[in-house]
């Protein structure tokens, strides 16, 4: 069943840009642990790797619960299901100003989690509102909430120095309350429940909106998302700490150029789902994992002193890089990592739009497993290696596999020799070329 509002609808918009505000304040709540575990870190003594599970340990509970809060959205309505995230989350990080022991904010970070939900919540919402044609557009605005981390960076910061970590989770928890009011106040229920209930339709079974899980199709997209959107949210998480290692920073300033990476890997995603809708999703990718690629690979390289033989005696030289070129990188990075987010999930509605909440809902899940594990894993490789840089050493050895994968399978797709392949391909230019004849 597929009711749109019509374009321009007062409620449509409500619905967008209150969901995407929503999810903003979500996300700042989601990524807490970037700011305030530097000083956890600090307070209890712990290792990298440590630390890196505390900051990725609100991820996993909100990448595990995306499925099942995306088929909750089908079922019963984004509005009610969006309200209740934002609440339980509220009370989940007051609560984590109680706790005093590592185990104690492992535990409470795993209920902090719960608003990362909010996204698989928030794209079945939306999707339900706008035609296939505006929904790569109306999605990336959406996902453009990303930009909470940002918020984060560079507000809680200031009220961690001013006031401690506790007042930034309080306050933090304060806001996402209020927000959860307001949507419920001035949103409706989308015009796809709203049409159901009045028909007296019965939502379908929780097991039957799983069934297009059995499409391996969805499940390639779940591996671009991981780079694409796990490795966002792990740097995200890890770039204050590696500014203040790597470079020596103070928290504010580390924060500010983590900022730099994060806002254009949000705010960008606006132009991604733009650029999907017009030119098409497969190109995007193509430009977002070549650039990855290219940008990883000159992040990776490590501080490196030479020491050559010359003709008047040893010469010696170092290779580094500065704060400044850092920052213009990871920059670069961001954003088109922001393109490919956009263009993963402006598949979804097209191919799935009566299970758009579950299949949104695993792709969302394993790319934020990416942003658990991830982050690990970069603590781990600091711990075994000791070098800042084996974390976009990790990086550019998952794009690149990434990269040539989505290469090759499309180089499978022979349309002159296998001509079906357009009826079940993921790259809707494909379908248009085998349409064309081509």
């Amino acid at each position: 069943m597929q009711v749109h509002a019509s374009v321009g609808s007062g409620q449509q918009q409500v619905a967008l840009w209150g969901s995407t505000f929503a999810f903003t304040i979500c996300f700042a709540v989601w990524t807490i642990f970037s700011i305030i575990g530097v000083q956890i870190k600090q307070e209890l003594g712990l290792n990298d790797t440590q630390f890196g599970l505390l900051v990725a340990t609100p991820i996993l509970t909100g990448s595990l619960s995306r499925l099942a809060l995306g088929i909750w959205t089908d079922q019963i309505g984004g509005r009610i299901v969006f309200t209740a995230v934002m609440l339980c989350a509220s009370a989940a990080t007051w609560f984590l100003t109680t706790m005093s022991s590592y185990e104690g904010y492992l535990f409470a970070a795993l209920l902090v989690g719960i608003a990362g939900g909010s996204f698989a919540v928030g794209i079945a919402y939306v999707s339900k509102w706008f035609p296939k044609e505006k929904q790569g557009t109306a999605l990336g605005i959406f996902g453009a909430g990303n930009v909470g981390a940002a918020v984060t960076k560079l507000g809680a910061p200031l009220v961690l120095v001013a006031w401690g970590w506790h007042a930034v989770a309080q306050i933090w928890a304060t806001v996402l309350a209020a927000t959860a009011i307001a949507f419920f106040l001035v949103t409706r229920d989308d015009p796809q429940h709203t049409a159901r209930r009045r028909a007296g339709i019965r939502p379908e079974p929780f097991l039957k909106q799983l069934e297009p899980l059995k499409n391996l199709q969805v499940w390639r997209f779940g591996l671009y998302y991981f780079f694409v959107f796990g490795a966002f949210v792990a740097l995200a998480l890890w770039l204050p700490r590696y500014l203040i290692g790597a470079y020596g920073l103070d928290i504010r300033t580390a924060g500010l150029i983590a900022a730099c990476y994060s806002i254009p890997a949000s705010l960008f995603r606006i132009v991604g789902g733009w650029l999907s809708d017009r030119y098409g999703a497969r190109r995007v990718m193509y430009w977002t994992f070549g650039v990855a690629a290219g940008c990883t690979f000159l992040l990776s390289y490590p501080s490196t002193s030479y020491v050559v033989s010359g003709v008047k005696g040893p010469i010696e030289f170092t290779l580094a890089m500065g704060v400044v070129p850092f920052t213009v990188l990871v920059f670069v990075l961001g954003f088109f990592m922001s393109l490919g987010k956009a263009a993963v999930y402006k598949h979804i509605p097209v191919y799935y739009p009566d299970n758009v909440g579950a299949v949104g809902g695993v792709v969302g899940l394993i790319g934020g497993l990416g942003g658990f594990f991830l982050p690990i894993a970069f603590g781990a490789l600091n711990d075994l290696i000791g070098v800042w840089t084996s974390c976009f050493m990790l990086l550019f050895v998952l794009v690149s596999i990434a990269l040539v994968w989505m290469h090759f399978a499309i180089r499978r797709m022979d349309l002159a020799r296998h001509p079906e392949v357009g009826r079940d391909t993921d790259l809707p230019e494909i379908m248009a070329a085998v349409q064309a004849g081509k």
